[in-house]
C-alpha cells in the first residue's frame, strides 16, 4: 500500500526530523569558528604570539567597540532589509557571513610569532573585528530563523535542543582534540598546528552551512515586519527601546551573558590550571566535555517537561543545581588524583544543572521576540536577536579581557607558557570556582526572577498571536 503523503503547511512540507538535522549543523557551523576562536584564542596570543596580558586585554576590550556598532547596525539592516533574494533573506545572509567566517578565521590565526609587535597588534585587531562582521552576518539571521521555520513552542524547543546539540559537536572538536595535538612535551603551544586546525575546521564549518541552507524550510513570511493593517516605517531607535522594555528578552540575555562568562571567560584560566596546577594539558578537553555530557540525559524528555512544567520552570530549577555543582569547586581537595576527581565532579552537577537551560535557551530567545510582535505589534526578529547576541558578545568579548587582568594580578605571566610557579596555578583554581559561582547565581536569578513568560503566559501570547495572523492574512486576502 502506498505511503500517505503527509498534509502540507502554508504550501510547505509539515515540520519534521529534517529540520532538527538541520538546525543543528547550523550552529555546528558556527562553532566550528566560534569555539576556536573563544577555546584558544587567549593562549594562542598571549603565549604564542607573546602580546602580553595587559596588551591581549587592552587590544580584546577595543575591539568590542565594533561590537557596539556591528549587531545592533547589522540587526537593524536586516530587518529594514525589504528586498527579494533568489535563495530568501535569511539564507542569503547566512551564507556570506559563514563565507566570510572562513577566511577570517584563517587570518585571525596566522602563526607569525617573531612578526614585530605592531603588525602582531595590528592582525589581533583586523583579524577580530573581520571575524565579528561576518559572524554577525551569519549568526545574527541564523538565530532568527527558528521564528520563521515553526511558530509551535514544543517545536522551537525541539530546534534549540538540537541546535545545542549543533553547538556541542562543535564545541567538542576543539575542546578535546586541539588540546590533545596543540601542546606539545612541555604543555607549550604550537601554533602552526592551531593554524592548520583553523582551515579544516573552517572548511568543514561552511560544508555545514551549506547542508543547512539547501535542506531549511521556511514557514513563515520573513519579512512580516508588522501585522496590523497599516504598515509602519522601521525605527531602530524604537525597536532599541523595545528591546529594553522587554523583559523576556533581558532576562534571557543576562542568562546567556552569565554563562558565557562562568565557561567561555574562565576558559584561559581552566588552561592554565590545568598546564600548570594538574599537570597535564591534554586531558583538559576530555575533563570539560564531561560537563556537556548530561544534556544527552534531557533530550528524549525535553518536549514532555516543556509541555508539562514550561520552559522557564525547568530553567530555573536547573540552574539552582548548577550553583550547587559551582559551589564544589570550592573544595580544597589539592591537585592529585582527589583533587581531579572532585574537579569532574562538580563539572558533572554544573553541567546537569546547565543541560536543560542549554537545550532550550534558544527556544526562550524566540518566545522572547514573540513576545516583543505580541506587545509591539511588530516583528523585529533581527534587531531583537542581534540585541541579545551583542550582550553576549559583549560578556564573550569584555569577561575574557576582565579575567586575563585578574590572571595576571594574581601573578600569571604568559610568557612563562606551563612553567607559572604553583602558588599561580593554585590562584587559578580559586579563579574559576569563582567565575562558575557567578555564573550560576547569575543565571537563577535571570530566568527565575527577571524572564516572566512562564508557561501559562506563553500559551496565551502563542493563542492570541495565532489568532491575530490569521485575521490579519484574511483582511490581505479581501
Amino acid at each position: 500500500m502506498a505511503k500517505k503523503p503527509k498534509e502540507l503547511v502554508n504550501g510547505k512540507r509539515p515540520f519534521g526530523k529534517r529540520d532538527l538535522v538541520s538546525y543543528a549543523a547550523g550552529d555546528l557551523g558556527c562553532n566550528m569558528s566560534f569555539a576556536l576562536k573563544s577555546s584558544i584564542m587567549a593562549i594562542f596570543w598571549t603565549q604564542y604570539m607573546a602580546l602580553g596580558e595587559e596588551m591581549y586585554a587592552f587590544l580584546l576590550m577595543i575591539v568590542q567597540v565594533w561590537d557596539a556598532i556591528n549587531d545592533p547596525l547589522l540587526g537593524s539592516m536586516f530587518d529594514a532589509d525589504k528586498r527579494s533574494y533568489k535563495r530568501g533573506k535569511f539564507k542569503t545572509y547566512i551564507f556570506v557571513g559563514a563565507l566570510g567566517l572562513l577566511f577570517s578565521g584563517l587570518f585571525f590565526f596566522l602563526p607569525l610569532p617573531n612578526a614585530p609587535k605592531v603588525m602582531r597588534c595590528i592582525l589581533f585587531v583586523l583579524g577580530y573585528v573581520l571575524w565579528d562582521a561576518f559572524y554577525t552576518i551569519a549568526n545574527v539571521p541564523y538565530g532568527s530563523m527558528m521564528s520563521v521555520i515553526t511558530t509551535v513552542g514544543s517545536e522551537r524547543a525541539q530546534l534549540s535542543t538540537w541546535r545545542s546539540i549543533g553547538s556541542m559537536v562543535g564545541n567538542i572538536v576543539p575542546m578535546v582534540v586541539l588540546p590533545m595535538i596543540c601542546y606539545d612535551a612541555s604543555e607549550n603551544l604550537k601554533g602552526e598546528v592551531v593554524f592548520i586546525a583553523a582551515i579544516i575546521m573552517g572548511i568543514v564549518g561552511l560544508l555545514c552551512f551549506i547542508f543547512m541552507l539547501k535542506t531549511t524550510t521556511i514557514r513563515v513570511e520573513e519579512n512580516s515586519v508588522t501585522i496590523s493593517e497599516k504598515k509602519q516605517k522601521f525605527n531602530v531607535f524604537k525597536a532599541m527601546g523595545n528591546f529594553m522594555k522587554n523583559r523576556a528578552a533581558i532576562g534571557a540575555t543576562l542568562a546567556a551573558m552569565a554563562m558565557f562568562i562562568g565557561m567561555q571567560s574562565s576558559s584561559t584560566a581552566t588552561t592554565v590550571l590545568f598546564q600548570s596546577y594538574f599537570g597535564n594539558a591534554k586531558i583538559s578537553g576530555i575533563v570539560m566535555l564531561i560537563g556537556y555530557l548530561p544534556m544527552f540525559l534531557f533530550m528524549p524528555f525535553l518536549k514532555r517537561i516543556v509541555d508539562k512544567y514550561g520552559k522557564k520552570e525547568a530553567c530555573a530549577a536547573g540552574s539552582a543545581v548548577s550553583v550547587f555543582g559551582a559551589l564544589l569547586l570550592f573544595l580544597p581537595l589539592g591537585n592529585g588524583m582527589a583533587g581531579l576527581v572532585g574537579y569532574v565532579v562538580a563539572q558533572v552537577f554544573f553541567g546537569l544543572g546547565l543541560g536543560f537551560y542549554t537545550c532550550v535557551s534558544w527556544a526562550l530567545m524566540a518566545d522572547a521576540i514573540d513576545y516583543n510582535e505580541w506587545k509591539n505589534h511588530t516583528k523585529e526578529e533581527g534587531t531583537v536577536y542581534s540585541l541579545h547576541s551583542f550582550f553576549r558578545k559583549l560578556a564573550q568579548g569584555l569577561g575574557p579581557s576582565a579575567v586575563v587582568l585578574i590572571m595576571g594580578l594574581l601573578g600569571y605571566d604568559g610568557e612563562l607558557g606551563a612553567a607559572q610557579p604553583f602558588e599561580v596555578a593554585t590562584n587559578m583554581k580559586w579563579l574559576v570556582a569563582a567565575l562558575y559561582t557567578f555564573s550560576a547565581v547569575v543565571m537563577f536569578v535571570s530566568i527565575a526572577f527577571i524572564y516572566d513568560l512562564n508557561k501559562k503566559k506563553v500559551e496565551q501570547m502563542t493563542s492570541e498571536l495565532a489568532e491575530r495572523r490569521a485575521s490579519a492574512s484574511e483582511t490581505e486576502k479581501a
